[in-house]
């Protein structure tokens, strides 16, 4: 019976010291703590500097696609194999480089204005006075939507 009243109170000690750290773990956050919300699509969409880079990768694209139609028409004329397998090589040569700038500037700019589109959001967040940012679509609910806000700035 000794241990049993013993047992007991060292329960009821544990679940006072547990319940109060758990109290005090809350407690931490403040009570003006804010939460903003951003619709990332949203904004991406409505970014002048996206708008320009699709426009600029579309017309790099057709520009592309008539180097190739280029290229293949003068393959096709040369008769001599030698010479035409020595073009070949040259065109394929030439159209990888071209790939291969193409992507790299492409995802270059496409960095470049995802970083500002983030300075955009984290200057509007702290003047606002926002704790958190986080995309909308992982907030089921809550959160201030700033969507609008950083639309207007990205224009």
């Amino acid at each position: 019976m000794k241990n049993y009243w013993k047992l007991l109170s060292i329960a009821i000690f544990a679940f006072i010291i547990g319940f109060s750290a758990n109290n005090f773990a809350v407690s931490d956050v403040p009570s003006n703590f804010k939460v903003a919300v951003v619709n990332i699509p949203k904004v991406v969409d409505a970014s002048s500097k996206v708008k320009a880079l699709k426009d600029e990768n579309t017309r790099k694209n057709n520009e592309f696609i008539k180097y190739v139609s280029t290229a293949n028409a003068a393959v096709e004329k040369e008769k001599d194999e030698k010479k035409k397998a020595a073009l070949q090589a040259k065109y394929d040569k030439e159209i990888k480089a071209k790939i291969e700038a193409n992507t790299k500037a492409y995802q270059a700019s496409l960095a470049e204005i995802d970083k500002n589109i983030s300075n955009i959001i984290t200057a509007d967040a702290k003047a606002k006075g926002y704790n958190l940012v986080l995309a909308k679509s992982s907030v089921l609910m809550g959160g201030d939507d700033i969507t609008d806000a950083i639309v207007l700035k990205v224009k």
